[in-house]
């Protein structure tokens, strides 16, 4: 089965690539506001921080012998020097908002991106609070926007500040990306390899629209969709969120509406999955007798809760997001639902 070929090989997916900070701020659990940092490469985990450890931990063996020794005391005396400012400014914003208790979360995200082919290079911050987008940094202009009435305070501060706004664009195109640059060479074999999916053809019911489910794969960066004739099909169709797995890689949907679907004309329907930048498909051709369906099994559900990293590498977006999985254990779907 095409289960039993989930392997890693190496694909060139994209010649673009990203280097994402995110720092987590949260407070109301403990006394003083808890600071995480995790770094990403091409969406990869590499090294991950805790106040509480006070030190950078490597996440992967090829960073670990990349890097200097003297990496590791750098960026710890980096996020030491961030988890300060960050926390201050969880205490103003409360503050400003007129918080005085709770579970408050602030996200700081920043990073470059790459184009090995063109050597293009962007970069991007965003400042999020309780979930929300606060203020981002835009680098053309060299301006912050604020995403809420009560960041124009802190919009006309920073951009008041040209030490600050000189420094960002400095780290954005330049720091950030001779980093990006020497960790994609140094870990060119791990950050360029691609997992295939298991695909599968799902249906509740009779009546149910059909989804073609792919799970298990990596990166997230990548396509599915339906085909009618070889042509893409746009209308009876509905495209899901690519979701994460427990164990680093993704699962996605693309449901079809059966009642648009002649009887006989289901050999003229499949669906395909594709990496991004990538020309080989996976197809998967509509076929009664493939169909995973609840009806006359037992059932046995289950909800999961995931709190994971999810990543948009093409647009340079990173945001942790809940999701609530429904686990259908016999027919072995899964229905992802963004909380």
């Amino acid at each position: 089965s095409f289960h039993s070929m989930q392997l890693a090989f190496c694909l060139f997916v994209s010649e673009r690539h990203t280097m994402t900070y995110i720092e987590t701020a949260a407070t109301g659990w403990n006394e003083s506001p808890e600071l995480t940092e995790v770094i990403f490469v091409n969406g990869q985990e590499f090294v991950h921080y805790k106040s509480s450890l006070k030190k950078m931990v490597p996440k992967t063996e090829w960073i670990e012998k990349t890097v200097d020794p003297e990496y590791w005391e750098r960026e710890s005396k980096r996020n030491t020097h961030n988890e300060q400012a960050i926390k201050a400014h969880v205490v103003w914003l409360m503050e400003r908002l007129n918080q005085t208790s709770g579970v408050h979360i602030l996200q700081w995200v920043y990073g470059c991106e790459w184009n090995e082919d063109t050597e293009e290079v962007t970069g991007f911050e965003i400042l999020g609070y309780d979930g929300r987008d606060y203020v981002a940094f835009d680098l053309k202009t060299e301006t912050y926007i604020a995403s809420a009435p009560q960041a124009v305070i802190t919009k006309h501060n920073w951009d008041r500040d040209k030490t600050r706004i000189s420094y960002k664009k400095y780290f954005l195109t330049q720091e950030c990306v001779d980093k990006l640059k020497n960790f994609v060479n140094s870990g060119r074999k791990s950050l360029m390899k691609t997992v295939p999916p298991s695909v599968s053809l799902l249906q509740k019911s009779p009546s149910s629209p059909i989804s073609c489910h792919a799970t298990g794969f990596f990166p997230n960066v990548a396509e599915m969709f339906w085909r009618k004739d070889g042509e893409e099909l746009h209308e009876d169709v509905h495209k899901g969120e690519i979701l994460p797995n427990n164990d680093e890689t993704f699962q996605m949907s693309v449901d079809l509406k059966l009642s648009s679907v002649k009887p006989e004309d289901w050999e003229r329907y499949d669906c395909v999955f594709q990496f991004s930048g990538v020309n080989k498909e996976i197809v998967t051709k509509l076929d009664k007798t493939k169909i995973k369906t609840n009806t006359g099994k037992t059932e046995f559900k289950g909800r999961l809760l995931i709190f994971k990293k999810y990543i948009y590498l093409s647009s340079g977006l990173f945001c942790y997001s809940m999701y609530i999985v429904t686990c259908h254990h016999h027919s072995g779907s899964v229905n992802g639902h963004k909380n």
